[in-house]
């Protein structure tokens, strides 16, 4: 079985600057970390492959400092990493995203399997896993949240919906969006981060991933970033409850109660 896992490299903190006129992230200077969600889709392919065999790729659009990224999901227990950059890329949508990354999984060849994230925290749109479903024709599952069974021919797996949790069987090859509830992810090693230095990552840039230039980068992108600002401060007040357990527990009904009326 070949797996590959889509990770994205974002900002490691929640203080960022956004550029007043891109009205996107700037990203120098800030630390950086693998998206938190893409954790959960790299344990699983590691999961899967320690089950199957076969090979598990690690695939990125972004700088080239996004090979640290790549790095971290080798030392885990990926076996290479390949990075998408080149110019022409940046300032791609979701919708041009996909499309690229499905390019970059086509070049692979052989892909039995795709598992996202199901989101990035620094855009929280859930639309690139189901883009590159679209571009590749592929059928998707998302929001997995438990993988029941799974063979070399399909996947039998839990997945969360507005009103509870299904049951799908999907055939293969598919792509995946999972939850956090889904596994655990592993912390590298020692040794994997040791081993991840001496592989070498794979780079392509348009040219080498035959790229369709009308669907790439600002001029492929048929959205546009209006504005963006940093959400506001959640209320941290704080009420402390005293009495007995069944007391403070009507307070907290009566409390309750009076923000819903709200």
């Amino acid at each position: 079985m070949k797996i590959v896992v889509c990770v994205k490299q974002v900002p490691g903190t929640t203080e960022v600057s956004i550029d007043p006129e891109t009205k996107r992230l700037i990203r120098e200077g800030v630390s950086i970390e693998m998206n938190p969600f893409d954790t959960y889709a790299l344990e699983q392919g590691i999961l899967l492959k320690e089950k199957h065999g076969g090979e598990l790729v690690v695939l990125s659009m972004g700088p080239k400092r996004a090979e640290l990224t790549l790095r971290e999901a080798i030392a885990c227990g990926a076996d290479r990493g390949v990075l998408l950059n080149g110019r022409p890329l940046g300032g791609s949508d979701t919708y041009a995203t996909s499309y690229i990354l499905s390019q970059g999984i086509k070049k692979i060849k052989d892909v039995n399997l795709v598992i996202c994230g199901k989101q990035a925290v620094d855009g929280d749109t859930a639309q690139v896993g189901p883009g590159i479903a679209a571009h590749l024709g592929w059928p998707q599952v998302t929001y997995v949240s438990k993988f029941i069974e799974s063979g070399e021919s399909e996947l039998k797996l839990e997945r969360m919906h507005e009103s509870g949790s299904d049951v799908s069987v999907v055939a293969l090859p598919a792509v995946l969006t999972v939850l956090k509830d889904v596994n655990i992810p592993r912390i590298p090693t020692l040794k994997g981060r040791l081993n991840s230095r001496k592989v070498d990552i794979t780079v392509w840039d348009e040219t080498d991933l035959e790229t369709d230039f009308e669907k790439i980068g600002l001029g492929g992108s048929p959205t546009r970033v209006v504005s963006t600002r940093k959400p506001d401060a959640r209320d941290k007040h704080t009420i402390v409850l005293k009495g007995s357990a069944s007391d403070s527990a009507r307070e907290l009904m009566k409390i309750l109660k009076s923000r819903l009326e709200l």
